[in-house]
């Protein structure tokens, strides 16, 4: 083959030269994109667990604390019941003494099984609403708020009618002792970095892609 028949192969049937495929196009001028990497791209997002804030977990320390303490005060209850009754008996007879005695007995045990079961009932409640407080639910705080208005509405009645007497005093102290506690909750609840942390719901974080040859054999 001589130098003619080689040159005239490098050439296109028109004569024109043919494109070259390392750089630009000759009819345009424009460079052929470059492929896209497939390494070293930013991975997708993923949820992740992360610790929760000091305030959230004081509120929770608070709350345990409040539910331990509200379940003294329920034993306490259960343990004074047969002595208790009696005083109860007297603030019912105080109010209208000119009822019969068996009035006076029903009346003591209806007040008596009733604060009894509120209580136990809150608690119940309360233990649900922090559950949900700890995962994030929405409105949870003020459900939470609101068993506390019960709370304080019962302890005002227990307070009246139920802790009276000497073994009453202990059970209105631990009563007072559990409301505290949920108020201290709640206040340390509505801290910034505790609504952020609700606010926000889920831990989103992107993990790092390893590079090539990371794998291992």
């Amino acid at each position: 083959m001589t130098s003619s028949d080689i040159e005239r192969t490098d050439r296109t049937p028109a004569g024109e030269d043919r494109p070259d495929p390392r750089g630009a196009r000759p009819e345009t001028g424009r460079e052929i994109p470059a492929r896209p990497a497939l390494t070293g791209k930013e991975a997708a997002p993923v949820i992740v667990k992360r610790p929760a804030p000091f305030s959230v977990r004081l509120s929770q320390l608070f709350w345990v604390l409040s539910l331990a303490v509200g379940a003294a005060a329920v034993v306490y209850l259960f343990v004074i019941r047969q002595a208790q009754l009696p005083e109860i008996q007297k603030v019912v007879r105080a109010v209208d003494p000119s009822r019969v005695e068996d009035t006076y007995k029903t009346a003591a045990d209806i007040i008596y099984w009733s604060s009894f079961g509120v209580l136990v009932a809150l608690m119940l409640v309360q233990v649900t609403l922090l559950v949900s407080f700890s995962n994030r639910r929405p409105n949870a705080r003020w459900w939470l708020f609101g068993t506390f208005l019960v709370l304080a509405g019962v302890v005002l009645v227990v307070r009246e009618m139920v802790a009276v007497g000497d073994r009453g005093v202990p059970l209105e102290r631990l009563l007072l002792a559990q409301l505290g506690l949920a108020l201290l909750a709640l206040l340390v609840s509505v801290l910034p970095p505790a609504l952020r942390w609700t606010a926000r719901q889920h831990d989103v974080a992107r993990r790092e892609t390893a590079p090539p040859g990371a794998g291992g054999l």
